[in-house]
Parts: structure tokens; C-alpha cells; sequence
């Protein structure tokens, strides 16, 4: 009997790969097999060159409603309680998330349902998101009494203070409208111009050198955990080595002429 897919893919002409979680009985909740399946996904659409931005979707009401709970509280059975099993969901979890950040193609999350508690995280965690009109978003741990410190570290990095606490503490269900208002969404558009939108969008970039938005994407995640004068360094030197690349040259080359680039991707 064969095993369903938990994550179906497609790709368009122009490297544009779409990644849709559909576990609608779980809520596209992240379960093992889901972590273990959109890992395998993930370290593959990163190292393949006919793939240049990477959009993830779901199917159903319900974008991620986090961790499986159900399976994590069978793992209470083992004889330690379950605390090896609760260490190797967090690790597969937090493996994820961080491959997207260091991932060489930019991530778009498109939402068009809930995402709640690591499903949340996984919107943050994406470098763009944009959000239907019936998306809502929270970090609900503490209804349950469990806080919901690893959604904490994306949502964290790229909301306020006090709007990110306002999701922990509060734990309430905010709309997509809302959720651009923090920053943690890009934009809320009506859910007929969600797929259209986030395809454009992703278009676009695919349109560009992709050693650039490499270069550019992983600058912008390490000089955001550096002080200033130390970032200023650092970013000057990726400054100096991008200008030394073909895709540079050309690019400026193209500018200059008044035409259009043709990237080496190099």
C-alpha cells in the first residue's frame, strides 16, 4: 500500500516551485511524517538549480495548526515520559524552520487559512508572506499550557516586542489584516487574488540573478544578529565580493546600455 503524499509539488517553467501541505484530517499539522516529508523537500528545491523561489501553500481550512498533538501525547507512553520523543519532534521542527532561513531561494508563504501555534512559525519563518482575507494567525500554547517557545523565535524576529508578546501572552486568533499591520504578513488580499498575487510576486523574483538573492539573502539574515559597526564590515565585504561576480558586471553593464541583463547566475 502506498504511503500519501503529505506535500504535493509543482513547478513552473520559470523555476518557481510550490510546495502545498495537504493533511487535511490533521489540519496540516506538522506530524513526524509531515517534518520528515517537507525536509526531504526542502534540502532538495535548495540544492537543485531549476528551482529559484519557493512558495508555500496548504490545502483546506487550515494553512498548519502547528505541532500533532495527538502524537506528541503518545509519546507520554515511553518509559521517560516521552521526553526523547518531544527532543526529536522539536529538532525535526526547528530543522526545518531553519532551513528555510538558510535556504538559498527566497520562501513565500501563501496563506489562505489558519495557522496557529508552528504553523504560525512557519509563515514567519518564510522571507515573504502573503495572506488571504480568511487567514488568521496565533500562538495559542498558553491556552493549553504550553507556551509556545519555538513559534517565539520566528515570530520574534520579525515582529515587534510588544506585538509578538501580544500573540504569546493574549493567544488569540488575529486576522490577516491585523497580521500585516505587525509585519508578520506582507500583504492581506482577497482570498480569488491570493494565488495570482504571491505567483506574481514570485515571478518577479525568479526573474533575477540567483547568486544575487542568494548573496542577498543570507547577508540579510547574519548582519541582523550583528552589532552596527560590526554588520557595516561585514556587509561591505559581501558588497565587494557580489561586484566581483558576472551577474554584476552584467547587470550594471545592462543598466548602463539601456538592456535588458542576461544572467549567468554566477
Amino acid at each position: 500500500m502506498m504511503t500519501k503524499q503529505l506535500v504535493q509539488q509543482t513547478i513552473t517553467s520559470d523555476g518557481v516551485l510550490k510546495l502545498t501541505l495537504d493533511d487535511n484530517s490533521r489540519r496540516n499539522a506538522l506530524s513526524e511524517a509531515m517534518l520528515s516529508e517537507l525536509q526531504s523537500l526542502i534540502n532538495a528545491a535548495c540544492s537543485d538549480p531549476s528551482v529559484r523561489v519557493i512558495v508555500l501553500a496548504a490545502n483546506g481550512p487550515a494553512f498548519c495548526a502547528g505541532h500533532d498533538l495527538k502524537e506528541m501525547t503518545a509519546g507520554r507512553a515511553d518509559k521517560d515520559g516521552g521526553q526523547a520523543y518531544f527532543e526529536k519532534i522539536m529538532s525535526m521542527c526547528s530543522g526545518v524552520m531553519y532551513s528555510i532561513v538558510n535556504c538559498p531561494k527566497p520562501f513565500i508563504a501563501e496563506v489562505a487559512g489558519v495557522a496557529t501555534a508552528a504553523g504560525c512559525q512557519l509563515v514567519a519563518s518564510c522571507d515573504l508572506a502573503i495572506a488571504a482575507e480568511t487567514a488568521k494567525f496565533s500562538t495559542p500554547g498558553v491556552h493549553i499550557g504550553l507556551f509556545c517557545s519555538t513559534p517565539m523565535v520566528a515570530l520574534s524576529r520579525n515582529v515587534a516586542s510588544k506585538h509578538a508578546m501580544e500573540m504569546l501572552l493574549l493567544g488569540d486568533l488575529i486576522s490577516a489584516e491585523r497580521a500585516a499591520e505587525m509585519g508578520l504578513v506582507n500583504l492581506c488580499v482577497p482570498v480569488e487574488d491570493l494565488s495570482k498575487t504571491t505567483l506574481a510576486w514570485a515571478q518577479k523574483i525568479a526573474s533575477k540573478s540567483s547568486m544575487t538573492l542568494a548573496t542577498g539573502k543570507k547577508a540579510f539574515y547574519v548582519q541582523k544578529q550583528m552589532g552596527l559597526a560590526e554588520a557595516y564590515t561585514y556587509a561591505s565585504n559581501v558588497m565587494v565580493q557580489n561586484m566581483l561576480t558576472q551577474d554584476a558586471a552584467e547587470g550594471i553593464g545592462a543598466f548602463i546600455d539601456k538592456r535588458s541583463p542576461a544572467w549567468k547566475d554566477a
